[in-house]
């Protein structure tokens, strides 16, 4: 099976607008799990024969660049499964813990 590539309504709409802006010469950028080529976080890895959904795209005219959102994931860089908040800490005494 060859990977196959699906696109959402909204996705096709957006794709189909920043083309008749003249956005559509512009780098892309994927925005997918990081644990997968595909947009599910469960193939882990390298996986073949698998579909990925595009849900959105975003433009980023300043940046010079696409973002195309695939499968269900958030868009802020750099966040762990756990936030370092859930290790903070005020004791009683006002002393703060679990920083850094």
């Amino acid at each position: 099976m060859e990977h196959q590539v699906l696109y959402s309504k909204e996705a096709s709409a957006t794709i189909k607008k920043l083309t008749k802006e003249g956005f559509d010469k512009l780098p892309v950028c994927i925005a997918k799990t990081q644990y997968s080529l595909s947009d599910d976080e469960k193939l882990i890895g390298r996986p073949s024969g698998f579909e990925i959904n595009i849900r959105d795209i975003k433009l980023s005219s300043g940046a010079g660049f696409i973002v195309v959102i695939a499968g269900n994931i958030m868009t802020m860089p750099g966040l762990p499964k756990e936030p370092a908040a859930i290790f903070m800490d005020i004791d009683n005494k006002g002393k703060i813990k679990g920083l850094f």
